[in-house]
């Protein structure tokens, strides 16, 4: 995929994704959700990607949609996107769960304002970082729509019931301070220093957890969120357990330990998922727009 608004590049297992649209405020269109979407969709299928890291070029990280078509922004049938309501896809829903379905954790360095899309996007994240005078907005209520991206599914899971009526329902704006008491986001960083914040979070990662450990586990924590009872946690926990406990990383995990040394882990996210993943029905269709994800990572190819 010839990518327009977005930049990547795959150094040490770890994906580092940009968007490029510093000239409209990093404001993403259709064609660039789709785009990340697409290179997120390819992220999950390589095994040579072990971590991702989302930012934005210059001062922002992402200043929402872009509005240049005027007050036929969000009028799916004036721009042709869908003929009626039961065509119609939302495009930041796919956007969405291409990360809350991916198998390889996710930092976003949100190193300037996030607004929109640019704040519903980093939900299915697992880490959130920020810059101190960042500031976050869910304001689609101020533009007569409702939050997208999934966003009324992960936002009260992550800050609390009363903390997501408030944000989505007065669709203000607020800086980072608050954005880290309400647990939107984990950690306040310097402009200068936030990517490499996100990196080293990466690189921890890669250098000491097993990637089909990480995968199951984040999948595991992802829909439990929403699971009915403990003993559904515990039912695919007790399988996950059995199998990985038996395999080559489980073995290599414990010598590492013993003689303190970094581990060296052998299973494959690609074909070592242990059989009970997945263990929910099949998600409802969504059409993820992006016609499929494309050729994986040339290797040693810094942008696509």
């Amino acid at each position: 995929m010839d990518y327009k608004g977005i930049s990547w590049k795959l150094s040490d297992h770890i994906l580092v994704v940009i968007i490029e649209r510093e000239e409209h405020r990093n404001a993403i269109d259709t064609a660039t959700m789709n785009e990340l979407t697409n290179i997120f969709t390819r992220a999950d299928l390589d095994d040579e990607v072990r971590a991702v890291v989302v930012t934005g070029r210059g001062k922002y990280f992402c200043a929402g949609g872009d509005l240049a078509p005027g007050e036929k922004t969000f009028d799916a049938v004036a721009l042709g996107r869908a003929k009626t309501v039961d065509d119609h896809v939302e495009t930041g829903g796919p956007l969405g769960m291409s990360v809350f379905r991916n198998r390889k954790p996710f930092i976003a360095a949100i190193n300037g304002p996030a607004v929109g899309i640019g704040i519903t996007m980093t939900l299915p994240m697992d880490v959130r970082l920020a810059t101190p005078a960042c500031k976050m907005a869910f304001t689609f209520v101020r533009r007569g729509i409702v939050p997208d991206a999934c966003a009324s599914w992960f936002l009260p899971r992550i800050v609390g019931l009363s903390n997501a009526l408030d944000f989505a329902c007065s669709g203000r704006t607020f800086l980072a301070e608050e954005a880290l008491i309400a647990g939107l986001s984990h950690k306040i960083c310097p402009a200068e220093s936030i990517l490499a914040e996100a990196m080293r979070i990466a690189c921890e990662i890669v250098d000491n957890a097993a990637p089909v450990a990480v995968a199951t586990t984040r999948q595991m924590i992802m829909r439990m969120a929403g699971a009915a009872h403990p003993l559904d946690a515990f039912a695919v926990e007790s399988k996950a357990i059995f199998e990985l406990g038996r395999s080559p990383d489980a073995r290599e995990g414990v010598r590492a330990f013993l003689n303190k040394r970094a581990p060296r882990f052998v299973l494959k996210v690609s074909k070592d998922m242990p059989s009970c993943v997945p263990w929910w029905p099949p998600d409802e269709a969504i059409n993820e727009g992006v016609g499929g994800p494309a050729a994986l990572f040339p290797q040693n190819e810094g942008r696509s």
